[in-house]
């Protein structure tokens, strides 16, 4: 079994050996993730200089790590945003959802990017009756489709779920891939790429932003904090307002064509009602079963996590209790006090983050808007700015209380509440 990546299998990570660190540099982004990337193009295609600065290679975080599923991003639901942040932001804040998905499907197309990008939709299995109530309440026939029990397989090759929803709008790509052509789009345009390059301090000044690193020292007139769920000490600001958490990932191993037709007849990405939620879906070339979700209370390994989301899958697919598991591997997102992803500025430090495990379309589009706001076009407006950036006292963003909260909230899953 491999503790990689499955993507990094037909996408490799670029290795690019850093060159001399510059004294000065127009824009200096830290993280080669998809919002560090997605800010980066639009800088170096404006003909500014651009350094990106990584503590490892290009997309080693969790953006070759996620399992690929495009969603709207937008964990609260209209009448809670309308409640917190009254109607004018809360319908902003739910139409960037939207708009994220419809960016990320242009830009892959323009920009030729071959990742098995789909319109393929997501089926929303509800763990309990009460679940399905709620999704009852939500389903509009259009872009959420009720799909009652008796008509689940037809979704799904499993009875474990009281039925579910279908949400028509969403969609799925190979993340390893993608990420592999923003990277070459990014290097084309000018960027210089210095992976192995961690950030150890940054001072704003009156002469620029300056960062140390072990290979040198850089100062710049922007700078853009683009690490999510491995945001440093260096940008302790932004690290108390993210909440790292483990996310973990298995890939089957080679599966006959008729099984996959069984488990995924509709071919969509599946997730479910369960507040630990699991994951999954069929690899882009419909040969294996990618299932990904919390194994722990706490971080473990990716041999005990394995066994854990082999067992977990097995619960809902019995038909796989014989098959093997070829990868294991995890990565970190960051989840926010308030479920929503920010972006904003504090004098000329840049950031976008907490994506809350829906990232691929949320961070690609916040990172070209933080991009364009870089070099002061309007159109890098977003309501995602419109709202305070929470944090809670005493957390300087170590999550210690974690183990506690997913324990309690497995067992409110277990007890159906």
């Amino acid at each position: 079994m491999k503790t990689t990546p499955y993507w990094w299998d037909s996408a490799p990570l670029a290795r690019i050996e850093p060159g001399a660190l510059p004294a000065r540099a127009d824009c200096v982004v830290i993280g080669s993730g998809y919002t560090g990337l997605q800010a980066a193009l639009p800088v170096a295609r404006a003909g500014r200089s651009v350094v990106i600065l990584d503590k490892g290679m290009p997309g080693e975080g969790c953006s070759t790590r996620n399992g690929g599923q495009i969603s709207h991003s937008i964990k609260p639901g209209l009448a809670e945003l309308r409640r917190r942040h009254g109607p004018d932001i809360a319908a902003g804040i739910h139409a960037e959802g939207t708009a994220s998905m419809a960016y990320l499907a242009e830009f892959i197309r323009t920009e030729g990017i071959d990742c098995a990008y789909r319109l393929c939709g997501r089926f929303d299995g509800a763990a309990t009756p009460r679940a399905f109530r709620a999704m009852q309440a939500r389903a509009d026939g259009e872009k959420i489709r009720l799909v009652p029990r008796e008509r689940q397989r037809e979704e799904l090759g499993t009875d474990v779920y009281h039925g579910g929803i279908v949400h028509t709008g969403y969609a799925s790509l190979d993340p390893g891939k993608y990420h592999a052509g923003l990277l070459a789009a990014v290097r084309a345009a000018g960027a210089e790429l210095h992976p192995a390059t961690p950030v150890q301090t940054m001072q704003e000044g009156p002469d620029g932003v300056t960062l140390t690193t072990p290979r040198g020292t850089i100062t710049a007139r922007d700078v853009v904090v683009a690490t999510n769920g491995y945001t440093p000490d260096a940008a302790g600001w932004h690290r108390r307002r993210v909440i790292p958490i483990g996310s973990y990932v298995i890939a089957t191993e080679q599966l006959s064509p008729d099984l996959i037709a069984e488990l995924f007849p509709t071919d969509r990405m599946i997730c479910d009602s369960r507040r630990v939620i699991y994951y999954y879906r069929a690899s882009p070339d419909g040969t294996r079963v990618l299932f990904g979700g919390r194994t722990s209370a706490g971080e473990t390994g990716a041999k005990p996590a394995a066994a854990r989301l082999k067992s977990e899958m097995c619960q809902i697919f019995p038909q796989l209790a014989g098959v093997g598991i070829s990868h294991s591997w995890m990565g970190y997102v960051a989840f926010t006090f308030d479920k929503l992803a920010h972006t904003g500025r504090r004098g000329n430090i840049h950031h976008a983050m907490g994506y809350c495990g829906s990232g691929v379309g949320m961070a690609s589009y916040l990172g070209m808007k933080m991009g364009l706001r870089v070099l002061g076009d309007p159109a890098g407006d977003t309501a995602m700015m419109r709202t305070d950036f929470p944090t809670r006292p005493l957390y300087t963003g170590d999550p210690w209380f974690l183990p506690a909260a997913v324990t309690t909230y497995r067992m409110l899953d277990r007890l159906g509440l």
